[in-house]
């Protein structure tokens, strides 16, 4: 037997080894890169619009503390740690009339909208929800709605905390305590954000048990790379940004927006591949003249024909020729 049919066997016998080959090999087939470019894009041209609203609203709400306002404002920039700094310094406050705050806040929602437009897409996809299936715009804006509510809450719950935290350990002298107590703080309320938005922008429904195990991946990941962007700030980074300018923002912000797209859909794969009992793929399944193929393999061909489903009165059936037996398209993932 060849290396690679050797290492083939071992990761198929071994659940620990085939369950990040499929959990990959979904990801391309999925074209994983282009769901998490798809995401960044969105979310590039919508983050500087929901930072000025943030701002502004801050600065009507906290309008007799700038110090607070301040505090509330680096804490939330801290999750995006490689530019926050500059963030920071470049968002102000709107002024003017109440009809270019009005403006302002229109602009805001339909860029955040369209996030979770691209990440229901997403999702879609990855649970093979047929296209008759999936919601419609009124649907898919109404449940975006609610998403961007949610993680708005939580991430101005998350940075207040931060901030609370962070002058108690300033004035306790407890600052490693205090940062600990930051950090797991705001893990949990990432994984909780990560569960809500798995289970509310997809439409298959599914039970949250379904989904916690990537939603958990996700929020530690995410906290994993904060933690790095903010060692890559203090150690490695210090000086780039005022050398580099609006180039270095530009560039920072859309490889940081990437990195957490990435994140996003590679922990969805992780929950759909569990769920559909996805593994374990045979490792030359990425070619299509392979026909060593494993059921696992088959149900997921299966449930990427069954995607393609346009109408509630059409019906796929999906069969392998070869020797083994005809096998019928038993529906989506999930």
């Amino acid at each position: 037997m060849s290396f690679s049919g050797r290492l083939d066997a071992f990761q198929r016998r071994h659940a620990w080894a085939a369950l990040p080959v499929a959990v990959v090999y979904k990801f391309v087939d999925d074209e994983g890169t282009y769901l998490a470019a798809l995401l960044a894009y969105y979310g590039f041209i919508s983050l500087f619009p929901l930072l000025l609203l943030g701002v502004t609203i801050l600065g009507y709400v906290l309008a007799d503390d700038p110090g607070a306002q301040q505090a509330v404002l680096s804490s939330a920039l801290r999750n995006v740690p490689v530019i926050g700094d500059q963030l920071r310094d470049n968002v102000h406050t709107m002024g003017g009339s109440v009809a270019g705050l009005v403006v302002g806040v229109v602009v805001a929602i339909y860029g955040a909208l369209g996030v979770t437009h691209a990440a229901q897409h997403a999702l879609d996809k990855i649970w093979a929800v047929p296209k008759a299936e999936r919601a419609g715009i009124g649907a898919a804006y109404g449940k975006g709605a609610l998403t961007v509510l949610i993680v708005g809450i939580g991430v101005l719950v998350t940075a207040a905390l931060s901030a609370l935290v962070t002058t108690a350990g300033a004035v306790t002298g407890l600052g490693a305590l205090s940062r600990f107590a930051v950090t797991v703080v705001a893990t949990a309320v990432n994984i909780g954000l990560f569960l809500l938005a798995y289970h509310l922008l997809t439409a298959r429904r599914t039970r949250l048990r379904e989904r916690w195990i990537g939603a958990v991946a996700a929020g530690i990941s995410w906290q994993v790379l904060l933690s790095i962007g903010t060692w890559l700030v203090s150690t490695r980074l210090a000086g780039a940004s005022a050398a580099y300018g609006l180039f270095g923002i530009v560039l920072g912000l859309l490889g940081w927006l990437y990195l957490a797209a990435s994140i996003f859909v590679l922990c969805a794969e992780l929950d759909a591949v569990l769920a559909g009992r996805l593994h374990p793929r045979s490792l030359l399944s990425i070619y299509p003249d392979d026909r060593d193929t494993t059921a696992a393999d088959r149900r997921a061909y299966a449930s990427y024909a069954e995607s393609e489903r346009q109408k509630d009165f059409q019906s796929v059936d999906v069969s392998f020729t070869d020797d083994e037996p005809t096998t019928p398209s038993s529906g989506p993932v999930g």
